[in-house]
């Protein structure tokens, strides 16, 4: 079975999914927490539930305009937007109270800009640290550059993908990106490398004992071997994160997505991009290897 004889169209489908999220990001961009523009952030406790969160907006209105509003809990509410000052919050707390009954504040937080500035700054440079690290890791290991560049590139098709994805729920359903988002974000980068590195120690054991076979029949053989073994630790990931998605408070639904989202990008890309994107190194490396004979 040759699996790799349609890397064509991985790479292919991989492009789609790519092309889309920079259209996506460029277009609609990511809608951003009170975590990175700065704002308040309000939990309050109320006595009934038996209304959503979409008849509070109105309510709320001429008091104030929160940026988000959610269920936390059974009867607690979570508000973001803009910094409350002065009396608003009594005012708040009277306008929730006409539909929600006896309303009680739990926490009440503000971001500075400050802040959010600097946290959105660290955001990038851990993604730049762990970027440059993992190349570095994959290189050592494994010898050879191309590795290391192969499974960053699949690490980083994958939270390229994450991002398009929330740009999208962000602009049709008012998904907002806060710092669980980019727990989320990071943690994809390890769901993507894990299973990579497994495909390419399987490679590198079979090009030792398989010295005079082609290497994309080498390629395709360790994916062959190692693909059951990708999905089936997946999918119990992918199960369990699944069930959180359905079954998890509110709090935390779009960090499990995000999760979701990654896991599954991630168990793709592995397989169908890194280990592809290795034969077509190869390929050019001998082209151009054949090109300088010939001159």
């Amino acid at each position: 079975m040759n699996i790799m004889k349609y890397r064509k169209l991985y790479f292919m489908f991989s492009s789609v999914l790519v092309l889309i999220s920079i259209v996506s990001l460029i277009v609609f961009r990511l809608v951003p927490s009170v975590d990175f523009t700065g704002g308040s952030l309000v939990e309050v406790a109320v006595e009934k539930n038996d209304f959503t969160v979409e008849e509070l907006y109105p309510l709320l209105a001429d008091v104030y305009e929160p940026t988000s509003i959610q269920f936390s809990g059974d009867k607690q509410l979570l508000l973001k937007g803009p910094t409350i000052e002065g009396s608003a919050q009594s005012q708040i707390i009277e306008k929730l109270a006409e539909r929600a009954g006896t309303t009680e504040i739990i926490k009440f937080e503000i971001v500075g800009p400050t802040i959010s500035g600097e946290l959105l700054y660290k955001t990038g440079i851990a993604i730049l640290l762990v970027t440059g690290v993992i190349t570095l890791y994959v290189w050592r290991q494994f010898s050879e550059l191309k590795y290391g560049v192969c499974a960053v590139t699949a690490m980083l098709h994958d939270s390229l993908i994450l991002l398009g994805v929330f740009s999208l729920l962000g602009h049709f359903y008012e998904v907002q990106v806060d710092i669980l988002f980019v727990t989320a974000l990071l943690t994809t980068l390890s769901f993507s490398i894990h299973d990579t590195v497994v495909v390419f120690h399987r490679i590198l054991e079979l090009r030792l004992k398989q010295r005079r076979q082609a290497f994309e029949a080498t390629v395709n053989d360790a994916i062959i071997e190692t693909v059951s073994r990708s999905i089936n630790n997946s999918v119990t990931i992918i199960v369990m994160l699944a069930a959180l998605v359905l079954l998890g408070g509110a709090s935390i639904r779009w960090f499990s997505v995000a999760l979701l989202v990654g896991a599954i990008v991630g168990t793709y890309s592995s397989t169908f991009l890194a280990a592809p994107l290795l034969i077509l190194w190869d390929e050019v490396a001998v082209k151009r290897a054949a090109l300088k004979k010939r001159k």
